[in-house]
């Protein structure tokens, strides 16, 4: 062809593609949390979704399930899926009706998902955990333990995406070492007890309080939160971390849709000194997520107590008021549970090293309640927590309690006397006591309090008893009476 017949079929070329443009294909795009080797709800319906162009043609594929969906006016599009049994690997291929543009998701297993979350000891590393050359090194093994951490993001608006996230990884040594120390060793003692892939969707920010992990439509619904409320009005910082609201709008809102097993919970430290009102308030976001994320009291919520450790500028009664809150919850709203951590703090420290018994003692939770029939060594009966106070019977100059979760009775530890036993009379003044384990009961009495009426257990924040059961597994924290608490009338 010579050269101006050459230039001559360029141009008629141009001239055609503007008088016959070929159908644009708009950009279709996936929620954050949607990336290679997430982790799916296993044998439950799941909502994928994204964005595309108003009124686009969206096809979601998933092993043999084909649907079809169209994005409404504002580009929001999404597909439900059913998942099988836990599982894997599957793919997800994303498309319009011509095929184009195709996202495929490979490497997606389906299993168990827990949120994991809460302040600084959630959100601590594996890598500053105890033996952490060790637990990184071994990591390689735990493939099938998927790990998504969500960025700190502060908003005083409810967010319906991340602000960014670094997608899902497979367990590894490079992943792990940033990665939560409680939520890793919790996945990977459920993954060693049952087989079954974990998915870990850590959202935590260290010196955080509960109410900023609240939504605040219910937090305007409860009178008995307005002050705080009012309270921060007066403060100009809208991103404060801290504040109301601001890290359930930017780290948990955006979750909403995405099916979880449960969650796992590590808070309380920024709310010593308000005991009396955080058993409300951290009743109260239970709720709140349950309502929010996993629609009823059905949704497992399970909670680490806060390690004992000297607040210096709170009276040292004040950690244990955070405790009896704790134990409140515990005793009161369904499903959720509690891992007492006692006996493996540091009063020195208030992020003690060793997570690895905190993620444990919050498996068994799981094992006992939800995985029963999953695991793989089913020889040995699950006792998922230590010795709870169940009530008290004055007898004489002495008082006797008895424990739930003591199956074959109580222990002293290293056969001590059992200590951070405190007794009261008529004056309601408390003073040390001895204690004794007699049969299945522990039996407390002190020679000055002749007619005693109620006893106290572990209330002071440096306590660190030696009460637990067959297991060895320690006594939760508690007090008989109802007295009004130091904290009471604190609202922020």
């Amino acid at each position: 062809m010579n050269p101006q017949r050459w230039i001559l079929a360029v141009l008629l070329r141009l001239v055609a593609s503007f008088c016959c443009p070929t159908p644009a294909i708009a950009d279709i795009t996936l929620a954050k949390i949607f990336t290679d080797h997430l982790v799916l709800q296993q044998q439950t319906t799941i909502k994928i979704w994204g964005t595309a162009e108003p009124q686009e043609n969206v096809i979601v594929q998933f092993m043999e399930q084909k649907v079809e969906t169209v994005a409404n006016d504002g580009g929001q599009w999404s597909a439900q899926l059913q998942t099988p049994v836990a599982g894997g690997p599957f793919k997800i291929e994303v498309s319009n009706k011509m095929g184009e543009p195709k996202i495929v998701l490979s490497d997606v297993m389906i299993g168990e998902v827990w949120i994991c979350s809460g302040q600084s000891n959630m959100q601590w590393p594996v890598r500053a955990s105890a033996f952490a050359e060790k637990e990184i090194d071994a990591a390689g093994e735990f493939s099938n333990v998927r790990l998504f951490t969500v960025a700190q993001h502060a908003s005083n608006q409810e967010l319906t995406e991340f602000e960014r996230v670094s997608g899902w990884n497979v367990t590894s040594p490079t992943t792990v070492a940033d990665f939560s120390a409680v939520a890793y060793f919790f996945g990977r003692y459920l993954h060693k007890e049952t087989g079954v892939p974990i998915g870990l969707i850590n959202t935590s920010w260290g010196g955080t309080s509960c109410e900023a992990w609240t939504s605040m439509p219910s937090l305007q619904a409860n009178e008995m939160y307005r002050p705080m409320l009012q309270h921060w009005e007066t403060i100009q910082e809208p991103l404060n971390p801290n504040r109301p609201a601001n890290l359930y709008n930017g780290m948990i809102a955006p979750l909403k849709g995405f099916k979880f097993r449960g969650a796992i919970w590590y808070q309380g430290e920024s709310n010593v000194g308000r005991g009396d009102q955080y058993r409300d308030l951290f009743a109260n976001m239970i709720g709140d997520w349950r309502a929010n994320l996993a629609g009823g009291d059905a949704f497992p919520f399970y909670f680490a107590q806060i390690a004992p450790f000297r607040y210096g500028n709170r009276p040292t009664a004040a950690l244990a008021e955070i405790w009896d809150a704790q134990l409140h919850v515990f005793r009161n709203v369904p499903q959720a549970r509690m891992a007492t951590t006692c006996d493996i703090g540091d009063l020195k420290d208030i992020h003690p090293a060793n997570k690895q018994d905190v993620g444990k003692r919050l498996a068994l939770w799981a094992l006992h309640d939800l995985y029963s029939e999953q695991r793989l060594n089913k020889e040995s009966a699950i006792v998922p927590c230590g010795p709870v106070y169940r009530e008290m019977k004055v007898d004489g100059a002495r008082i006797r309690l008895k424990f739930d979760f003591a199956p074959g009775g109580l222990v002293a530890a290293e056969s001590k006397q059992l200590s951070w036993f405190t007794i009261c009379g008529a004056d309601g003044k408390f003073v040390p006591a001895q204690a004794i384990i007699e049969g299945d009961e522990v039996v407390v009495w002190a020679d000055e309090v002749t007619a005693p009426q109620h006893v106290r257990f572990a209330w002071d924040d440096s306590a660190v008893p030696n009460l637990f059961n067959q297991s060895g597994l320690p006594a939760a924290p508690f007090r008989t009476d109802s007295f009004d608490l130091l904290s009471k009338g604190v609202k922020f």
